[in-house]
């Protein structure tokens, strides 16, 4: 099975930095990925799109389920640095308020000032 990359952010999340196309081929991978990290008690989850230059439906739905298992598990998953096609995206489907996204990884989960 595809395995994303992840590694410790800042303020105690887990940064998942997947990459190319995020399709309905690898949306199984990528939900398994963030049920993995909230059953292991790593529920603050940023997912860095960085390198990501497309996304469908398929994965789209990847990440909200990973929303809600992170929330689930009183924690959240953070999108950052999306391309314009995946802000179109979520922009389309009205996901754009449910997953915002921050400039950074760092930006992801800072305290309020």
């Amino acid at each position: 099975m595809l395995e994303f990359p992840t590694s410790a952010g800042t303020h105690d999340c887990v940064v998942v930095r997947p990459e190319g196309r995020l399709t309905m081929a690898v949306a199984p991978a990528l939900r398994a990925t963030f049920s993995n990290l909230v059953a292991d008690g790593k529920s603050r989850l940023v997912v860095d799109m960085t390198d990501v230059d497309s996304i469908d439906s398929a994965a789209l739905g990847a990440l909200v389920s990973g929303l809600k298992a992170a929330r689930g598990a009183g924690g959240d998953l953070r999108i950052v640095a999306p391309s314009m096609q995946v802000l179109t995206v979520l922009e389309l489907t009205n996901l754009r308020r449910v997953l915002p996204p921050y400039p950074s990884t760092g930006d992801a989960y800072r305290p309020h000032d």
